[in-house]
């Protein structure tokens, strides 16, 4: 019942869960269309909060490096569509803040709770996860694993 709690990050080398969501726009981001790439997810708990823009933030500031890698980076999160683009707007994000209703895709990738679990993973152009890792890891750290 709070395996939730506990649960670990899924492991490096295991299959990535497939999943379509929304972005702040509308647009669907489905990971089945994304094959051939890397894919960097980060799971954040909320929108304008000081850790979550911070995190986002550097991400963000890295966006050259992770567009020299060819890594498409998604914000993800169960927040509103309409709270998403506000705070995408505000900190002039170039990347897609996808809306995860009820953590239907944060329980895929044991990032689930009462709030979500600051998570990231680096999916590869395999489909495998190549990175993944709670809090808030350097985004250099991140973009190595796009190597």
């Amino acid at each position: 019942m709070l395996s939730w709690l506990f649960s670990d990050p899924l492991p490096v080398g295991a299959t990535a869960p497939d999943f379509a969501l929304p972005d702040e726009s509308g647009h669907m981001a489905a990971l089945s269309a994304l094959r051939g790439r890397n894919v960097a997810l980060v799971f954040y708990p909320g929108d304008d909060t000081p850790g979550c823009t911070k995190q986002l933030c550097q991400f963000r500031d890295q966006w050259d490096k992770a567009r020299a890698r060819g890594v498409q980076i998604f914000g993800v999160n169960p927040q509103s569509a309409l709270k998403h683009d506000k705070f995408r707007q505000k900190y002039h994000f170039q990347f897609p803040l996808l809306v995860d209703e009820g953590q239907k895709v944060a329980a895929l990738y044991h990032a689930n709770g009462l709030i979500v679990k600051r998570t990231v993973y680096v999916i590869g152009p395999d489909g495998k996860i190549r990175f993944g890792k709670r809090g808030m890891p350097d985004p250099s750290e991140v973009l190595a694993a796009c190597a």
